[in-house]
């Protein structure tokens, strides 16, 4: 079972979720209503204020190994309860965004805590109720509400993303039943198959997505058909 921490206003969940691995808790869900230094990938700003969803699950896996098909589980829990509870398809971007036509639903990082224990922490960020958003990202994100047109209950999906993703966790993480995290992503990537540009931090790299390795790493046929393995970088389709 898993015990829920709610707070009216964090620096991030992230960032308390870390403070609370120093006191060896653990199978903990840490909310705030709204965060006031949200962190995504590569240290980016992440708008959090009032509406959306703000949310960390704190883990302290036997194994840290595998711990990037944490991204995957907490992806498709937020996939899966969004289509439940707002009967609305969205996609899953390699490797950590949950989409809808193009724009930005929701933003995953899952951060690794280091120490005498080891800890992992997957903060999850899902707009849902905001009808706007900030100049610099209004063309990129967007909310339930400004989808559906109407007001849903950030408890509903939190209940309902925090018991598929322990679901997951432990039937099939904990197991090391791998494979079936990885198909059932596949189910709602938008990212295989297609034309893309991946931005390293270094360089971009342009090519075909053709699958994922068992290290949730992304394929790219390039020309003269060679495969390159992305471990980490930003998608973009090419249409």
């Amino acid at each position: 079972m898993y015990k829920i921490f709610r707070f009216k206003s964090l620096t991030s969940t992230q960032d308390k979720a870390k403070e609370f691995s120093k006191k060896g808790l653990s199978d903990i869900v840490v909310v705030a209503g709204v965060q006031t230094k949200g962190i995504g990938r590569f240290k980016r700003k992440w708008h959090s204020g009032k509406g959306g969803l703000w949310m960390s699950i704190l883990l302290k896996p036997k194994s840290i190994k595998n711990s990037q098909y944490l991204t995957f589980i907490a992806a498709i829990s937020v996939a899966e309860s969004i289509q439940k509870i707002s009967k609305l398809k969205t996609n899953i971007k390699w490797p950590n965004d949950v989409h809808y036509k193009r724009k930005k639903l929701c933003g995953i990082l899952t951060d690794g805590i280091f120490g005498k224990d080891n800890f992992i922490a997957v903060g999850i960020g899902l707009n849902v109720n905001q009808n706007k958003f900030p100049r610099e990202i209004s063309n990129t994100a967007t909310s339930l509400n400004l989808i559906k047109h109407r007001a849903f209950s950030i408890k509903k999906l939190l209940d309902e993303i925090t018991n598929k993703f322990f679901y997951l966790y432990e039937n099939y993480y904990i197991k090391n039943k791998l494979e079936y995290i990885l198909n059932s992503w596949k189910k709602y990537s938008d990212t295989i198959g297609k034309n893309v540009i991946v931005a390293t931090r270094t360089k971009k790299i342009y090519g075909k997505a053709i699958g994922i390795d068992k290290n949730c790493n992304l394929l790219l046929r390039q020309k003269k058909r060679r495969i390159t393995k992305i471990i980490e970088g930003d998608i973009t389709v090419r249409h």
